[in-house]
């Protein structure tokens, strides 16, 4: 028999990739092919994504306020779903994957016209739209925290919490013990906002920091992503303050950086909150506001009700309160290790194995490559 083949769709994002990436890699440890349907943004993962063939379905969100614009949008989903059909009948899965995303919307649709069995997976505490759209359809609904909002009612599809699924270099970093804060040692901060967040943690952190008195200056050592426009703003700020500090617009090695961190400063994705649980690292949570779902928000308080962050909308997101947290973990830094504690005890490791299993479930018994 041949060995099955899994389609994964994902939006061209990390947010959306990377655990499509981390269930690839289960998913061929068990013997499955893996192939990728996703949007135009993932060029740039083509490369380096663990997939038989990639290819690209137009998609389109309609979160317009404008009736052309949301016609516009539902012209080019079903322009995908049409393109998705002859893909799929040539693929030949014996499932299908979304990871959520308007851009999972027309493989899954197809899909379910030809019925092949179907799986999303939910890896915010809010179930997103486009998912919700789909659930209709799964067969499963997976889901990275044990209480999702937003599932409709009456959805025919089992639903499992697997946890989300985590790249392989971030459960190499939670090998790596919290490093406790020594007495008079130095505190290192890593500052990370995402593809959306890290404005405000330009406009935020540094003045923050320069709230602070010399001799606390010190005993920082950040990191800080900031985007292109913000670095020079940035880096002056702390040069004139002789911290020590990196501040680049990536790092290409985050995971390892967060395993090395005493406490992170960051905004709430499920893929950040995942990764901080598996590590197992403090932070200072501010959930992008003005969502529609308020999904980040939700994330948050997975960590912050078990005392594993501190959640700050980012309205109360402000100097002043940033450097009486920083002054408080540093007057009683074994807050800091409470904390990292906390964070680990939330952690699902092996969330691509278990998605891999209920995926690998609903492969036809008689799976012999036939054509849906």
């Amino acid at each position: 028999m041949t060995s099955p083949l899994i389609l994964l769709t994902a939006g061209g994002t990390g947010g959306h990739l990377f655990p499509a990436e981390a269930l690839a890699n289960a998913l061929k440890a068990s013997g499955a092919r893996v192939a990728l349907a996703t949007d135009k943004r993932a060029n740039a993962y083509a490369g380096s994504f663990p997939a038989d063939e990639i290819i690209e379905i137009p998609s389109a969100t309609p979160s317009g306020r404008s009736l052309p614009q949301m016609a516009k949008a539902a012209l080019l989903l079903s322009t995908g779903t049409l393109k998705a059909i002859p893909a799929i009948r040539r693929l030949k899965p014996a499932v299908v994957v979304g990871f959520g995303g308007y851009p999972t919307v027309p493989p899954v649709i197809a899909a379910s016209m030809l019925r092949v069995p179907t799986v999303i997976h939910e890896a915010n505490g809010v179930m997103g739209r486009a998912n919700r759209l789909l659930a209709r359809w799964a067969c499963v609904i997976a889901t990275g925290f044990a209480n999702i909002k937003g599932i409709p009612a009456g959805v025919p599809g089992k639903i499992l919490q697997t946890g989300n699924p985590i790249r392989p270099s971030v459960v190499d970093a939670s090998r790596v013990a919290y490093p406790a804060l020594e007495k008079n040692g130095k505190l290192r901060l890593l500052v990370v906002g995402g593809s959306q967040g890290a404005r405000v943690m330009s406009d935020v952190v540094p003045p923050a920091i320069e709230l602070l008195p010399a001799e606390v200056h010190a005993r920082l050592a950040i990191c800080q992503q900031a985007r292109g426009e913000d670095l020079e703003r940035v880096r002056g700020t702390y040069e004139r303050l002789g911290v020590e500090f990196e501040a680049e617009p990536f790092f290409k090695d985050l995971p390892q950086r967060l395993a090395k961190a005493h406490l992170v400063i960051s905004r709430s994705g499920a893929s950040t909150v995942a990764e901080l649980a598996v590590i197992g690292r403090p932070s200072i949570l501010v959930p992008l506001p003005g969502s529609l779902d308020q999904d980040q928000a939700a994330n948050a308080k997975t960590l912050g009700d078990i005392g594993a962050a501190i959640v700050l909308p980012q309205v109360q997101f402000t100097p002043e309160r940033l450097a009486q947290e920083i002054r408080s973990f540093l007057e009683k830094p074994e807050r800091l290790s409470q904390a990292a504690t906390a964070a680990h005890s939330a952690s699902i490791t092996d969330a691509a194995e278990r998605l891999a299993q209920a995926v690998l479930q609903l492969v036809p018994s008689n799976n012999n490559g036939k054509s849906p």
